[in-house]
């Protein structure tokens, strides 16, 4: 488990972590969001030990970095931004590398490294100079490196930057298995991202936490969640759609032939726009119910944080 209690961390007078409290435990997969410099990589560079907090507490399977950051670190895998490694080495000796520092030696080592050239597929470049791999091969070595000693908790900056689409699907699926028995932390900007393989969210700005609970959750937050939005092959007059019982408000692009109708809350309005554009015989291409917009939910949250604190 993951405890953290009001921290902070300042820069010369910047705030850039500013009360954060939360709690984590096994089997969650968290994604961390936030606009550049709210503070994400800094918490999780707190996290890792890599820094140390202004104020407050982080406490890792009930110890804490200011008395056992020795102890806690072996229980940490940690992928950072860029993956940096030895670039001249091939990506065995690099793997190999990391595997004797983490304290592994003869069939043991080979084991490990065998485990997670496996799960993360670099058996063709395993002889090939880490210099002169694709960025998402060189992603790929970092995520090897953080999972070699199968640690209780991972934290991941931008997992499947630079990974074609297979590799993305393969990563997430490798991510969902490991979270089972693991605590796994996930900072990127990829909103796609939190949906695909994330069980909470959380949201911070300006090193404030804005928002934590489930994806569904967050999409809940949307002005699109439930609408219904319907496409016209020519040009109809949808006016009588927008006077539909438990509908609120109707959005109309004549240019597209889109119409979207949003419900008041709690109306189930699905089978009222159905049943009125049988009825009318309106030129409906496609209708369907709208799961919400994470960029729009994204936008509204962090841009009303920074009008409030600009108030």
């Amino acid at each position: 488990m993951i405890s953290v209690k009001n921290l902070f961390k300042s820069f010369n007078g910047f705030q850039a972590v500013n009360g954060l409290s939360f709690d984590i435990v096994p089997g969650e997969v968290v994604g961390f969001l936030g606009p550049n410099g709210a503070g994400k990589s800094t918490t999780m560079k707190m996290l890792t030990g890599f820094l140390l907090p202004t104020s407050g507490d982080i406490h890792i399977s009930d110890l804490s970095f200011k008395h056992s950051a020795l102890e806690i670190k072996k229980k940490i895998g940690y992928l950072p931004e860029g993956a940096p490694a030895y670039g001249d080495m091939t990506t065995l000796q690099f793997l190999s590398f990391i595997a004797r520092v983490r304290g592994y030696k003869g069939t043991e080592k080979a084991a490990r490294i065998q485990r997670v050239v496996e799960q993360v597929e670099l058996q063709e470049v395993l002889d090939k100079p880490i210099d002169n791999l694709s960025k998402g091969f060189k992603r790929r070595v970092g995520l090897a490196q953080a999972l070699i000693h199968d640690p209780e908790i991972l934290i991941l900056d931008e997992p499947t930057d630079g990974l074609d689409p297979n590799q993305k699907y393969q990563v997430r699926e490798l991510i969902k298995n490991l979270s089972k028995d693991k605590i796994v932390i996930i900072s990127t900007h990829i909103l796609e991202e939190m949906t695909a393989v994330c069980n909470r969210v959380m949201i911070i700005a300006k090193g404030k936490l804005l928002f934590d609970d489930t994806p569904k959750a967050l999409n809940r937050q949307s002005k699109y969640y439930g609408a219904v939005t319907l496409h016209f092959s020519y040009r109809a007059d949808a006016s009588e759609l927008g006077e539909l019982e438990g509908v609120a408000e109707m959005e109309e692009d004549l240019a597209t032939g889109r119409v979207t109708l949003f419900p008041k809350p709690g109306a189930d309005i699905l089978h009222l726009v159905t049943a009125h554009a049988q009825r009318c015989k309106l030129p409906v291409d496609s209708l369907y119910v709208e799961q919400g917009s994470l960029e729009q939910v994204f936008r509204q949250i962090t841009q009303k944080n920074s009008q409030e604190e600009n108030v």
